[in-house]
């Protein structure tokens, strides 16, 4: 009777150690829940991105726990790829059923949502040669579009690669799960961790690159202030602006579309309760789901690859010939309006707003106290976003 005893109590001993995580764990997952460690750092230390930084890094934390996998995500059928179809039903767990809304696109569109509900198209409207610097800001995307090929990257692997260089994470996320049907690389993880990664450090990134290429006089140039624009103009922006990507490039919308339906119901001035909730409790929501979802992803024997190293390395390649085609457009509208233009706005043509309109106006005030630049670096900032989002709507059409 007593032996039969000892031998329960030491199969129940053997049954917790075997399902513990002391038991399951790799040197891979040690690694990332250092990593999450230091991006926690980061968001709560730093203040860099806590909003999305944060919940990234604690799904990363959750997913590398030792022997958490199983119960967070669920496990795979024998004998089947490592897909998110192939996860047994009587084991999907809870970050299984968050990632529904990453694996289905539905998270990106919703955010793109609540930006456009608190962004303000003012700076934009009012100056419209802004636009032509968003615009340039892409050029880091489409240089490492072709160094990622060049690398030995799919078409459509080197596509998601890219768009790290518009600098926005939802955008990042879209191109890469519509782009997943097209490539056998799951690329997420390393393009949503570099995308919001690099947004995080924008400041340590751009003010090198802002004093390397505009010289100190031009860093100088004070800006006449924006014109008033009037609500209609402020109604109308993005219906047309809506009309007409639309028509020309319809693999733009999904993204574009909601960004603008978000921004009228703010102008709009009739659906207050409306624009509160998509800036508010929707947009809070979705980016807490979003951030756990992508956190997720980073499974330290999965992500911890020679690839993984390379797409990080590439986005950082996007990000900064990003910001050197905003500023390069910037310093040509300057000489064309007879240092009318600060070339510092040029470098807000990447699309994470504010922060990046907040780097021109720190870089300015630099060289004169009394230099402000914020408002007008709004509207290459804005613009960003916009090129951003067609950016994407480009890359998608070409597959």
């Amino acid at each position: 009777m007593t032996q039969n005893l000892l031998v329960s109590i030491g199969g129940m001993f053997r049954s917790l150690w075997e399902s513990s995580g002391l038991a399951n764990g790799t040197w891979e997952n040690y690694v990332m829940l250092l990593v999450s460690f230091v991006l926690m750092y980061l968001a709560i230390v730093k203040k860099f991105e806590p909003l999305l930084l944060l919940p990234i890094a604690f799904g990363m934390f959750l997913i590398n726990l030792p022997g958490a996998y199983r119960i967070l995500w669920g496990e795979y059928a024998a004998g089947q790829p490592h897909t998110y179809q192939n996860v047994t039903e009587e084991s999907r767990g809870l970050l299984w059923y968050l990632f529904y809304g990453v694996e289905e696109v539905i998270y990106p569109p919703l955010i793109f949502l609540g930006i456009g509900a608190m962004t303000d198209f003012g700076p934009l409207i009012s100056n419209p040669k802004s636009m032509l610097i968003g615009a340039a800001a892409q050029l880091g995307i489409f240089l490492t579009l072709i160094g990622a090929v060049v690398l030995g990257f799919d078409l459509a692997a080197a596509c998601s690669i890219a768009i790290i260089g518009g600098a926005d994470g939802p955008t990042a996320i879209y191109v890469t799960q519509m782009m997943a049907k097209f490539t056998n690389e799951d690329l997420l993880s390393a393009i949503a961790v570099a995308a919001y990664s690099y947004m995080a450090l924008i400041p340590i990134i751009q003010k090198p690159i802002m004093r390397l290429i505009v010289p100190k006089k031009e860093r100088a140039i004070k800006m006449k202030p924006l014109r008033k624009v009037s609500k209609l103009e402020k109604i109308v922006f993005p219906v047309v602006v809506t009309l007409v990507v639309g028509v020309l490039l319809p693999d733009a919308v999904p993204l574009l579309g909601m960004l603008m339906l978000g921004n009228l119901l703010k102008e709009s001035g009739v659906c207050d309760r409306l624009s509160s909730q998509a800036q508010n409790g929707l947009m809070n929501t979705v980016t807490i789901f979003l951030g756990v979802s992508v956190g997720c992803k980073a499974y330290g024997a999965t992500f911890l690859t020679v690839g993984t190293l390379s797409i990080i390395a590439l986005g950082l390649v996007a990000f900064c010939f990003g910001t050197v085609g905003g500023l390069l457009m910037g310093r040509l509208m300057c000489k064309l309006s007879k240092g009318k233009i600060n070339p510092l706005i040029g470098s807000a043509g990447v699309s994470a707003v504010p922060m990046a309109a907040r780097i021109s106006e720190d870089v300015g005030r630099e060289s004169d106290p009394n230099n402000h630049l914020l408002m007008h670096a709004m509207g290459p900032n804005v613009a960003g976003v916009i090129g951003s989002a067609i950016a994407a709507g480009f890359l998608l059409a070409i597959i």
